[in-house]
């Protein structure tokens, strides 16, 4: 069920918070937390990041990794929250190459490596204030498509749900997110962009970062989808 946005910013308040722990890979979910997703500082109260200059925003990583997941390129990679998507808002997904010779479970992904593949955006088919829905609300699975043409590697693959429903001000946006290991099979020769770091591609209160009731068109913050 879809609720217009005005109904989720009052409901979302009192709503739980979530986590990332598990992907879903051919259409399999992993049987336990924490398999292929690198362990979030929020695996205990699955409280949100609001401070987009803060090192948190790339993974919210309390620890190195520990599994890989192996996808194929042109295939479908799904994130599970632990409590559904409980907050209005989209759900984003961007990749970094691990270099060859660097640890999977280690590299940090600094710098501007990261480039998105994927975008939920919320829809108001009416353009008038409080029209907007959130297909991702209440989700118990969030995916995208890899890209056909990326190259075979391996990758860490970045999920953020921008829960909105106190996103009046500037740090009102509330970020869950993680950041999973796969290696890519298929791939291709595409080359991957724009690139922008985390922290560096958002700004607090910036666009994307700011939503009321009586918004009519929202674009999410960051670059442009890079499709393939």
């Amino acid at each position: 069920m879809q609720l217009p946005v005005s109904l989720l910013l009052l409901a979302a308040v009192a709503e739980a918070h979530y986590r990332f722990s598990k992907l879903v890979v051919d259409g399999v979910t992993e049987q336990k937390e924490w398999m292929s997703i690198r362990q979030t500082k929020n695996y205990q109260d699955d409280h949100g990041v609001t401070d987009v200059n803060s090192g948190d925003i790339r993974c919210f990583q309390m620890k190195a990794g520990t599994g890989t997941a192996t996808v194929a390129a042109g295939s479908d990679l799904g994130f599970v929250p632990d409590q559904g998507v409980t907050h209005p808002g989209p759900v984003q997904f961007y990749m970094a190459k691990v270099p060859e010779g660097s640890n999977i479970n280690t590299w940090e992904a600094t710098g501007n490596v990261w480039f998105k593949v994927g975008s939920i955006n919320g829809v108001n088919p009416t353009g008038k204030t409080s029209g907007f829905t959130w297909p991702t609300y209440n989700k118990k699975v969030v995916s995208f498509t890899i890209p056909k043409s990326i190259p075979s590697g391996k990758y860490l693959v970045r999920v953020e749900s921008i829960a909105l429903h106190q996103a009046q001000s500037a740090g009102g946006a509330q970020f869950y997110l993680a950041c999973a290991q796969v290696e890519v099979t298929g791939g291709e020769s595409g080359t991957p962009g724009p690139m922008v770091a985390f922290p560096g591609a958002y700004r607090s209160g910036g666009p994307g970062l700011i939503f009321s009731w009586q918004t009519t068109a929202y674009t999410p913050p960051g670059p442009a989808v890079w499709e393939g």
